[in-house]
């Protein structure tokens, strides 16, 4: 099932309060978020045998990423606002 149908409510709801772009970029988000919050969990029985009370190696490079990926979100929707407000 596509994204868009799966998660059609909450879709709707953000594109309303902001807007097509960053309505869709704000539920990123929020999957990006669930996605940190279970490797999260998931690290907390996977520890690195390398480096004691850090998650795995594999779990740490993907926690790098997703936040790397918020953080690129954040900074479009940013952008996008200020942009909007300049117009």
């Amino acid at each position: 099932m596509s994204i868009y149908e799966e998660r059609r409510e909450e879709l709707e709801r953000y594109e309303t309060q902001m807007g097509l772009e960053r309505g869709r970029l704000a539920l990123s988000l929020d999957l990006l978020t669930d996605a940190l919050t279970l490797v999260g969990q998931h690290g907390v029985y996977c520890q690195s045998a390398r480096q004691a009370g850090k998650p795995a190696m594999d779990l740490q490079i993907i926690l790098k990423c997703v936040n790397d990926a918020k953080e690129l979100t954040i900074g479009v929707m940013e952008e996008i606002k200020r942009k909007r407000r300049e117009s």
